[in-house]
């Protein structure tokens, strides 16, 4: 059985600063092609770390939840992308076919994959745990941390939990009041780089 100490790993300081420019960045994708941020200057992105290994992303893919936010943010134009930065040789690390293999498996509503297997871009983004949240909006960085207030790698806390990235979407693309602190936490796994 995963220890939860074991896998919790929370920020005590970010890398990047929220309201700041986005660092641009060039990643290949698991359908071929190349994905350069400073394209999607003019759209909200989602960048959401990844590694199918972790406890703490199945309880989100396994229960839907991250499917359906993928999905729901999507159809409002929102760029959503999974970022794999696991090394060769580490847990979560795959090719182009196994991360097509594993978007499918998983039914990823994501926009696409992205490769980043030398971890240049999530250390560039100071990612340290999957999932990591970041949320880019017309090239600022509006969000950075946890998926939301539960801690836990158990999927019967997603009906009760906060949903951060529910939330700042919601202020970034509907024109909300910001319901949270746009730098929370993130809690999971310890990204392998």
């Amino acid at each position: 059985m995963w220890s939860i100490f074991a896998l919790l790993v929370t920020l005590t300081a970010h890398a990047l600063d929220t309201g700041s420019p986005a660092p641009d960045f060039t990643l290949q994708t698991a359908s071929g092609k190349e994905f350069k941020l400073s394209d999607a200057r003019m759209e909200v992105v989602v960048l959401e770390w990844l590694n199918h290994g972790c406890p703490f992303v199945r309880k989100h893919y396994d229960s839907g939840n991250m499917q359906k936010l993928q999905a729901a943010w999507g159809a409002k134009k929102v760029k959503w992308y999974s970022v794999i930065s696991s090394a060769p040789g580490k847990q979560g690390h795959v090719d182009t076919k196994g991360a097509l293999d594993d978007k499918a498996k998983n039914k990823s509503a994501a926009a696409d994959i992205l490769l980043d297997p030398e971890g240049k871009v999530g250390m560039m983004y100071g990612a340290k745990t999957t999932p990591h949240m970041f949320i880019i909006n017309k090239g600022v960085l509006a969000y950075q941390g946890a998926i939301d207030d539960k801690p836990s790698a158990d999927p019967a806390d997603i009906a009760d939990a906060r949903n951060y990235v529910n939330d700042a979407l919601g202020g970034v693309v509907d024109g909300q009041k910001m319901k949270f602190a746009e730098t929370t936490k993130a809690y999971g796994c310890g990204v392998k780089y």
